[in-house]
């Protein structure tokens, strides 16, 4: 695809996106937040409100901690894929080109596999609430439609109706699922003393799922995109990317800490299985404490949660995958700028986005027919937990690079520290998962 493409004058977007206005101040800088929304609700799915649940359940409130320590950790890394993007005005895949080719040969592998997997896991856990309030269709129809509906979204729409639709659905998930925790009513003192750092037995795999589980895995580096298709291309923007990402991931992990919340006052001590099907459980349950008026908005937030990745995900992956193969195809002995450069618009509008999107639709289906088997969510939480030892590793590479970055806006101790910590984490947490996978 060609990195110079230009749009006709007096259309919505130029080569680079859209037309570039200024930074807001004050309280109105609340209202450019957006890509952030994107990026955070597109990371949380429903199989982290899942595994939290079953924390929750397990242990009560003793691991609140370590949601607190991995909004941190996402935050950190939100901050350094934004950074990249704006203060070094270029992408993350033209940052990894520069590292080399075994960075973008293992990114184009590693986003190949995991699109085809992650299909099937999204469309499928958007299906179940659909099929617990209309049974009309099997869960597999309903997966169907789910897919279907998302690709058309993302192939005709534009990246300011799809921010809309998400700034909707986080409404939706903010309302039904912090509103059920509300409901079953906090115990404040227990959660109070989760702040204090503890291990109980066999808690270990449960803290590293919470700390790299809050807020996404490849959909994090979806993020400078976002940006730069909102319109934010230099550094002048940094101050509002820091303030949108924060909104993004404390959002969040809001939403994270209410689903602790259910799981520790009405499921504790219950021996719940860790699969999105949990989620329906939890929905009969409220049915019999409260009623179905409680049942029916939770399965509404339950698929809030599950289809705002979809769309997130069929929209920002197909955005790498397009800039990857953009790079991919540069001549070797290419110059840093014309790696560099990047045109969202031609990028939305290419062959390999749209192939990336019908990579992501149809060929997953075919994994529907086996009602997604234990062994597929296994290959997925490996692959999740294979790219974020990646992410960290690369941005703290990058962030600190004189030749790329310029001075004033490369990592200080405060991020190289966090970003070292989220390294060490996500490495623990591969260990984990192929442990859990051999």
């Amino acid at each position: 695809m060609s990195a110079d493409t230009s749009s006709d004058p007096g259309s919505e977007s130029t080569a680079a996106g859209p037309p570039e206005v200024e930074p807001a101040t004050g309280w109105a800088r609340f209202k450019q937040v957006g890509p952030g929304i994107m990026a955070a609700a597109t990371g949380v799915g429903a199989g982290d409100l899942v595994a939290t649940m079953v924390a929750g359940a397990r242990y009560g409130y003793t691991l609140f901690w370590a949601i607190l320590v991995g909004t941190l950790f996402k935050l950190a890394l939100g901050e350094a894929v934004g950074r990249w993007h704006l203060g070094g005005e270029r992408t993350m895949l033209s940052g990894w080109r520069s590292l080399g080719r075994w960075a973008t040969t293992y990114f184009g592998v590693y986003i190949v596999i995991w699109g085809f997997v992650y299909g099937a896991t999204a469309m499928s856990a958007s299906a179940l609430p659909l099929n617990a309030l209309f049974p009309v269709l099997p869960v597999g129809g309903w997966a169907v439609v789910c897919g279907l509906l998302g690709i058309a979204l993302v192939w005709f729409g534009r990246y300011a109706v799809l921010e809309k639709i998400m700034t909707v659905l986080v409404g939706v998930m903010f309302v039904t699922v912090v509103g059920t925790a509300i409901l079953v009513g906090p115990n404040l003192p227990a959660l109070g003393e989760g702040l204090v750092p503890t291990l109980p037995d066999g808690s270990v795999a449960y803290v590293l799922g919470l700390m790299g589980g809050v807020g996404g895995t490849i959909t994090m580096a979806a993020y400078g995109y976002w940006t730069f298709a909102k319109g934010w291309r230099t550094p002048k923007w940094l101050p509002i990317m820091r303030m949108d990402n924060a909104v993004g991931y404390v959002t969040t992990g809001i939403f994270v800490v209410a689903m602790l919340v259910v799981g520790a006052e009405i499921l504790l001590g219950q021996d719940l299985t860790e699969s999105d099907k949990g989620l329906l459980n939890l929905g009969d349950v409220l049915a019999a404490d409260y009623g179905q008026w409680a049942r029916i908005p939770f399965l509404v937030g339950f698929f809030a949660v599950a289809f705002s990745s979809v769309i997130g995900v069929w929209n920002g992956v197909s955005l790498l995958f397009a800039d990857w193969w953009r790079t991919w195809r540069l001549p070797k002995d290419a110059p840093v700028e014309t790696a560099a450069a990047y045109d969202h618009k031609a990028g939305m509008h290419s062959a390999p986005y749209r192939i990336y999107l019908l990579w992501l639709t149809f060929p997953p289906m075919l994994l529907l027919i086996f009602s997604k088997p234990f062994q597929l969510t296994l290959v997925y939480g490996v692959l999740g937990a294979l790219f974020m030892p990646f992410l960290a590793g690369t941005l703290l590479v990058l962030l600190n690079s004189r030749s790329m970055m310029p001075a004033a806006h490369r990592s200080r101790w405060l991020s190289n520290t966090l970003l070292t910590l989220c390294l060490v984490l996500f490495v623990g947490v591969a260990v984990n998962e192929l442990i859990g996978l051999f």
